[in-house]
Order: C-alpha cells, then structure tokens, then sequence
C-alpha cells in the first residue's frame, strides 16, 4: 500500500520513515525537510493548522539549506571521528558558537532536554562547549543540531583545529569591532567635550546641534554593527523566554540611541552619543579580553597534534590514519611518533612514553606489548597491529576525558547559574523603579541613573566566578598527568579525611619479578613456570606480567576462571588446577611466605613462587602528608597480613586490613561513618567497587580498565606525589572561587545602591563592569601558574 506525506501529500519513497505525532496521531512523513517544518509549525503551538487545513502544504523542494549542511553528519563514516557509540546510546562533544552567559546554557539544555531522543545534554560556557548524549534509534544528529541552530547558536562536533579556527575568526571579528567602536568613540568624545565644557564658550544652538549630528554619525555604525552581538545573544535569551545578561546591555543601548535621536531631531533634551559608543567600547575589550582568557583556561598541549595523519603499510604505501582498521599491520620506523595505538608484532623496541607518564626514560617493548599513538619510536623499525580507530586511541580518549570534566557542572555552579538569571530579572525591576523615582523628582537626570544602573550591575562576573577557576583547575590537573572524569573532585578533596589505599600497583610498583621457586611434586621448575604463565593468559593482574615470558600456547588449559581476590583455576589434563593465594590454592594459610602465591593440581601442591614488588620511592612521603593533616589512612589489600604489614610499617600505615576479596572492601567502606570522607586509591579489577562507591576515587594510570572506568580520576604517571598536588590545587581553587564570588557579590552590592542615587555616570559603570569580569577572570589564571 502507497503511503502518503501527512504534511505534503506527495509519495512517500524513501526507505526511511520520518515520523511526527499530530493531533494525537504517528504521521509518516516523506523527507527530513516535511518532518522539521511539521515538528515547528507543533513546537511554536500550531497544531490547528493540520487540524483546519483545506489542502496539504506545498512540497518543499529541497531541505532547508542549513539543515542540508549539517545531514553530513548523520553518516556512519564521518560520524566514526566524532561519535562515541555504545549499543543504541551515542555521545558527542559539540563546540558552541554565540553562548555568552549562564542563560545561554540553561536556554540549550532547557530546550534540548525535552526533544526525543536526547538523554541528556550539559553545557560548559566557560569552554562554550556541551556534551549530548542520545538515542540513535529516535533521533539523529543532525535534527539535533538544527534545533541548536534553531535557537540562535551554531553547534558542530567538536575538534580541536576547528575550535582553533573560530577562535581565532572570532579574535578577528571582535578586533573589527572593537576598532570601529575605539575609532568613533574618540571622535564623539571630541564633540562632547565641545558640547558639554564649551571649551569654545558659549555656543549658539545651530552649532550644538551640528556637533550632536556629528556624533549621530559616529555613534550610529557603533551602535549597529559593534554592539550587534549583544543584540543577538539578548535576542535568543528572549526567544527562549530567558533574561540572559545582555538584556539590560542591549536595553540600555537601544534606549540610550533613541533617546539621543529623539533629541538630535527635536532639538531638545540630552544626548547619550559618548556614554553608547565608550560603553560598547569598554564592553568588547572585556569580552575580548574574557575570550583570551578562556582560551588560555582551556588550552593544553595538543596531544592530537603528536599522533602523524598518515600511516606506512607493510607494502610501502602511506595511507591515512583514519582509513586504518583494526587488525590491519603498518610500519613504524625510527625515530617517529606512532600513529595510532596498537600491539607490537615484529621488534623489540624503546617507546618514549613522556607524553602520556610524564617519565622521560624510554620503556623497553616487546612483541605483543600494546603502543600508544603519539608515543615516540626509538631507533628500532617495527610492525604494528592496530588495535583500535584513531577515534577510540589513548590520545583521543584523554581529550574527551578533559572535555567531560570541564562540561560537568559542580553544585555551586548550578546554584551560581540560577542567582545570576534571577538577578538580571532583578536589574531590570530596580532599573523601572530607578526611572519612575528620578523621572518625578528630576526628570532630567532619570533616564542617564537608569542607564547606569543597567549596565553598572550586570551580573557577568557572577557567571563567570565559578566555571572559569574550575576551568583553569581542570587544565592545571592535565599537566599534572592526573585526568578528572568528574565534576565534584576539586570540591571533594577538600573535604577528604580518611585515605583508604592498596597494595600491590599502588604503593608499591606493581613490577612483579619472579624471584625463586619451590616445587614440591615431580614437576620441574621450567614445567611450573609454563603451567603458570599459560594460565596467568587470562587476567591482567601484575603477577601475570611477570610470567608473561614463559607463556606456552601449546599447553591445553581448559575451562579457565578467574576468582577476584582470591587467583585462577582451570582444568589442565583433566585435574583441578589453582594459581593465587595459600587460602585459595592450597586450602590452608600454614605455608604462607612472604611476597609468595602458590600453585596445586587437584590441590596437592606443587610449587611455590616468590617475587619482588619494590616498594615506591615517594609512597612515604605520600603517606606523612596525609598523616600531617590529620587524615585517618587505612592499607586495604587482597594481598596476605605478612605481606602488608610488613610494607605498612615500612612506610608509616598504622591502620591494614589485609587478604580481602573486592565485596569485603565493599563491605569495609559501606561500614564507615556516614562523617568520614572518603579518597580511594586502586589499580585492579579488584578495587573497583570500591572506587566506584567511594567519595573520591583515584585509578593507577598502568591499572586495569575496568578500575579506570569506576574512579572520577585517573593518574597517568603513576606518581603518587602529584595527587599531592592536586590536593594543593582543590585548595587554591576553593579559595579562588571564594574569592571570584566575594569579589563579584561585593561589587555588585556596592555599585547597585551607588549607581541607583546617581553617583555613577554611564560610562564609568560600562568600565566597572568590564573591569569586574576581568578580574574575576585575571584571579582564575593564577590556577594555571606552576
């Protein structure tokens, strides 16, 4: 059966189906372009139209041209770049353009929050970027940014050179503006001091009037083209029925110029030429200034730039690195950065690993070690499996790990957010007021102590006190090699005052090295050796590591499972065999030794292993800081009593509890006092619940993904001492943002009662209030300094 357009009558041909709900009912739809204009004729509250209509609208030949841009980024291939899928659910980072203020990213989230298909979305003004997440089966992209589009901004998958590229194409548009604004300014400021000092004496009217038109002249392209911005920013807070900060801007311009017009053309009254074109003035210097700002809050090394574009094949041939897939085999030759991450088939090699450790000591590579793109190569050629797309790379998933941490909104952020829309409204009521008291008593004088109340007290340094010292933080935290996954950590450190830490990969290396070995049955050392390593094959824990060599493919283990906590078991010719601890494998705690696991088929024992784990060199001093400010610090470890006491009392841990599995160290944390702030630091698979259910967590850089995956931080280097300094840096940035809401408070309470009796003249209230958002910006970049 042929199916019909609802909105255009014409056949529906496409196989895919385009549907809105109207009137109560699914309409099929026959193209994008019918489903958008349906969806807004609905969302502007014209369902009658459908309803009453005599005749299908006419067809619309081609989707609107802007939507028609954006379609390009429904496809699977480009989206590959960009996208990050998992099952129905995909994420985006977008880069924003035309967001200015807290209203702007409340009016965002606000509208897209409600569309279908859209799981959630958040909106950073400080980095004037948003992640959205949604549901590929509902919706798609490009829907998505159009309704972006609809409401005034542009939104396009974020990439780092393209964010360069506006940024520097915005730069050059606001010096444009600023110069044009700087130009006429000191010509209206010529004629106003002729008409308002006489410094010619006494003029005749003819004469004033022609220096008013003169300004007029001046003050008109200020007006139009240099002030366009706040114009266009207050016009979609309105559109969106939001009171964003450049309302009372843009009021108090508009109504400044028709006042002094009026008074040009008539011939009486006073002119506001001067007070327009300084304030538009020392407005774009401020947000100019607040865009350098920004850009030097959110600017860190380009990891991106590291990883080459083009990749050499096997046979000779270079080829980009976004066409490489995964299982593909390329080249890597001396002394050049490696493409894209994957796993070392052919060649032993020295990996300079600094960009991603920190550590400028090459590490030794061997077949079958993974590499990472950006990496350097030392002077050994070798081939490379590639394991992953260039989408899905370390690099890449560090930057996003930046750009969701910079997203993420902090309770006082959101509080900030909701006190500074409120307190324009509130502007603009006291500004009314101002206007009816001094029209009364001095009408002379209403319109310029409005003026000045407007712009005197408009709250953008409010908005700007919070997200831009955490900003600064989250940049300084990334040259620390330490990532922030989520918002709360600067504001929770603070308030940490019990450590809970583990063992083995934490304060110790976690570079396990077989020692000795004991065996207690006809199997040799080389045989006990080969039946561990084959067996250690199936997991990711240090100790596997330290057998990796001595792997044996050719050994039949079967029916292998891994018990966390506990060790591995497996079938191996038809027996039980179990390699861990002595509880586990050996049924019995008789025989531990220190820094040994043990190995028993059909649980007889038949070896024992002992290893190093050196302890590192800077776990003491980490533990000493915490004991100096008075933090309770507990050892919790899978690993034996002997073993952890033994390395607790070494570096100064009063407090272990020793040989439990990941649901007791659940258990142990869930029994703390509901007072008592939590900070976890793990590396295995076997603490990540824990790091999961604590205050603040933090996973080794060299641990497992998995506890990557449940810690709101991730150290690269594995350098205990910098989450030290993280902790110094929350504490700076408590006080700075302390300091920012103080500061913008203060001045907004002492300027509003200045400016409300007439103390304060236009243009010294368009200064104070670029001055205020500068300053709170200037104090946030001290968080980037060493």
């Amino acid at each position: 059966m042929r199916k019909s357009c609802y909105h255009c009558g014409e056949d529906i041909k496409t196989n895919e189906r385009y549907t809105v709900k109207i009137l109560g009912e699914i309409r099929s739809m026959c193209c994008l372009g019918c489903q958008t204009v349906s969806q807004a004729i609905l969302d502007n509250g014209l369902a009658s139209y459908y309803q009453y209509r005599t005749a299908h609208a006419e067809r619309t030949n081609s989707v609107p041209e802007q939507l028609q841009n954006l379609i390009h980024y429904d496809d699977k291939q480009i989206q590959s770049e960009f996208v990050r899928n998992n099952a129905n659910i995909s994420e985006v980072t977008l880069a924003l353009e035309g967001s200015s203020c807290s209203a702007c990213a409340w009016l965002i989230e606000k509208q897209l929050s409600n569309k279908q298909g859209v799981i959630s979305i958040r909106v950073s003004i400080a980095t004037n970027r948003a992640l959205l997440t949604w549901d590929n089966t509902s919706t798609k992209l490009s829907a998505l940014l159009f309704l972006i589009h609809q409401l005034g901004y542009k939104a396009i998958p974020f990439e780092i050179n393209n964010q360069e590229a506006t940024y520097h194409r915005l730069m050059r548009q606001y010096l444009c503006r600023l110069g044009v604004a700087g130009l006429a300014t000191m010509q209206v400021m010529m004629c106003a001091i002729v008409l308002y000092l006489e410094i010619f004496g006494d003029l005749d009217s003819e004469f004033k009037n022609y220096f008013r038109w003169v300004s007029l002249i001046f003050t008109t392209p200020v007006l139009l083209y240099s002030a366009s911005p706040f114009y266009l920013n207050a016009w979609r807070s309105l559109k969106g029925k939001v009171v964003g900060v450049d309302v009372p801007v843009s009021i108090a311009l508009i109504l400044a110029y028709i006042f002094s017009l009026t008074a040009t053309i008539t011939k009486k009254g006073e002119v506001f030429f001067e007070s327009i074109s300084m304030f538009t003035f020392f407005l774009l210097i401020g947000r100019f200034l607040e865009m350098r700002a920004r850009k030097k809050s959110v600017v860190s090394t380009n990891l991106l730039n590291l990883a080459p574009n083009i990749a050499n094949t096997c046979e000779g041939k270079k080829i980009p690195v976004k066409a490489l897939k995964i299982g593909q085999k390329i080249q890597v030759f001396p002394n050049e950065y490696i493409p894209i991450d994957g796993k070392i088939i052919l060649g032993n090699v020295y990996i300079d690993e600094s960009m991603l450790t920190g550590e400028s000591i090459s590490v030794k590579k061997i077949p079958g070690d993974i590499v990472y793109a950006g990496t350097l190569n030392g002077n050994e050629s070798f081939t490379l499996e590639v394991c992953t797309t260039k989408s899905n790379s370390m690099i890449s998933n560090i930057i996003r790990l930046q750009n969701e941490a910079q997203i993420s909104k902090p309770k006082i952020v959101e509080i900030t957010d909701v006190v500074a829309r409120h307190f324009v409204t509130v502007i603009l009521i006291i500004s009314a007021c101002t206007w009816i008291f001094w029209h009364k008593t001095r009408p002379d004088d209403a319109f310029w102590i409005m003026l000045s109340v407007l712009v005197s007290t408009c709250p953008c340094a409010l908005s700007l006190a919070t997200p831009t010292a955490l900003t600064c933080a989250t940049s300084r935290a990334g040259k620390l090699e330490i990532l922030l996954r989520n918002s709360h950590v600067f504001e929770t450190f603070c308030k940490v005052n019990h450590l809970i830490v583990d063992k083995t990969g934490t304060l110790t290396h976690g570079q396990i090295e077989i020692c000795d070995i004991t065996t207690y049955s006809t199997f040799t050392e080389e045989d006990c050796l080969e039946i561990a390593g084959t067996l250690e094959m199936y997991t990711n824990h240090p100790i596997a590591h330290a057998l990796k060599q001595y792997q044996n493919k050719a050994l039949k283990i079967e029916r292998v499972k891994n018990i966390v906590g506990c060790g591995l078991q497996a079938y191996y010719k038809g027996k039980l065999l179990k390699i861990g601890n002595a509880k586990f494998a050996l049924n019995s705690d008789k025989k531990v030794k220190m820094h040994s696991f043990y190995l028993s088929l059909d649980n007889k024992h038949i070896a024992t292993f002992t290893y190093t784990d050196p302890i590192r060199s800077e776990s003491k001093r980490f533990v000493d800081y915490f004991k100096n400010i008075g933090t309770k610090i507990t050892l919790l470890t899978g690993d034996s009593s002997l073993n952890a006491n033994i390395l607790a009392k070494s570096i100064g841990i009063d407090n272990v509890i020793a040989d439990l599995k990941p649901d007791e160290k659940l258990s142990y944390l869930e029994k703390l006092k509901t007072k008592e702030i939590t900070l976890v630091i793990g590396d295995g698979i076997n603490d990540a619940p824990i790091l999961a259910a604590a205050h603040l967590s933090i996973a080794m850089g060299g641990g497992t993904d998995l506890a990557k995956v449940s810690s709101d931080m991730i150290l690269l280097g594995d350098r205990l001492d910098r989450i030290l300094q993280v902790r110094e840096l929350a504490l700076k940035t408590r006080k700075i943002i302390y300091e920012n809401l103080a500061w913008s408070l203060t001045y907004n309470l002492l300027v509003l009662p200045l400016a409300v009796t007439g103390f304060i003249p236009p243009y010294l209230a368009a200064v104070g209030m670029s001055a205020s958002s500068v300053i709170v910006l200037s104090n946030s970049l001290r968080l980037l300094k060493e």
